[in-house]
């Protein structure tokens, strides 16, 4: 299997002592987030490979060395400021630690995501258009795929509507963003696609290409995996992971994520986190039902 650390949440920030130790430990228990009784437990030795999701990677760069399964990273890196993302640090740090990774797991295995997209009278189309070219630019050389997504109708998104003031998408800005934004990314050595989008932009010079294709898992792993059947009726073809994550647990507290949506339910959650227990958040009670996954 696949291990996707994490969409639910931002381990790899706020939670990385925490899976070094499951780490050494040898195994991770998930609880099921539509059926909290049930529990999974994975053992290492049955994964084939870690994606590492995080808009903060700067907490686990000094154990990389430690992990000897196959490592991707996907980084989330937005022009967004602290009226949108008030807990995610500078950006040029984080820009400083998606060189390091590259440098140490090589620039094929670093991914970069301008996700999500949303315009607004603050963040006009010109602001992502210029924030777009300035990161290219500071990070050619490091990185070969830039990975864009559009801001989605979350619970969370309708309950910050008054902050993100975002406007729909029209077909100029679409166009205006899929040609400046291929040309930036070509300019410096890089492809930009988009993934899990009705609009995938290759009108206008982006590649079509998945997050974690059947292709780039082969190379990583060599094995084959099939397509993820939960996306796939949405046309994702994305091979499945298996999510270690607790929803509601980020302390980012970005205004446009689909993972939180009760910032007081963030901070209990993170009341109930040990670093030395099985579990993310909480602990294995009398009731739960633990099986083993092994794919």
């Amino acid at each position: 299997m696949i291990l996707n650390v994490s969409g639910r949440t931002d381990i790899v920030a706020f939670y990385s002592r925490w899976f070094l130790n499951r780490y050494k430990e040898g195994f991770v228990d998930v609880r099921n987030p539509f059926y909290p009784k049930l529990i999974s437990r994975i053992y290492f030795k049955d994964v084939d490979a870690i994606v590492f999701c995080t808009k903060n990677p700067l907490p686990i760069l000094n154990d990389l060395k430690k992990f000897e399964k196959p490592i991707l990273f996907q980084v989330t890196l937005t022009p967004y400021k602290k009226d949108i993302e008030p807990h995610v640090p500078s950006k040029g740090l984080i820009i400083e630690g998606i060189k390091k990774i590259s440098m140490m797991i090589g620039i094929e295995n670093v991914f970069v995501r301008y996700d999500p997209i949303f315009i607004s009278h603050t963040y006009t189309v010109s602001y992502h258009k210029k924030a777009f070219e300035h990161m290219c630019c500071l990070l050619e050389g490091s990185i070969k795929a830039i990975i864009v997504s559009f801001l989605d109708d979350y619970k969370n998104v309708r309950k910050n509507k008054a902050i993100l003031d975002s406007m729909e998408m029209t077909e100029k800005m679409y166009e205006e963003i899929g040609r400046s934004f291929s040309e930036s990314a070509r300019r410096h050595g890089m492809t930009v696609q988009t993934c899990f989008e009705d609009r995938n932009l290759v009108e206008y010079g982006f590649i079509k290409e998945d997050c974690l294709s059947q292709k780039l898992a082969f190379r990583v792993t060599g094995k084959t995996y099939k397509p993820w059947k939960a996306r796939k009726e949405k046309k994702c073809h994305c091979v499945e992971m298996v999510d270690i994550g607790v929803y509601n647990s980020c302390k980012h507290f970005c205004k446009y994520c689909y993972a939180n949506f009760d910032e007081k339910r963030v901070e209990e959650n993170f009341k109930h986190h040990e670093e030395n227990a099985s579990l993310l958040i909480g602990h294995i009670e009398k009731e739960d039902v633990i099986k083993i996954r092994t794919k």
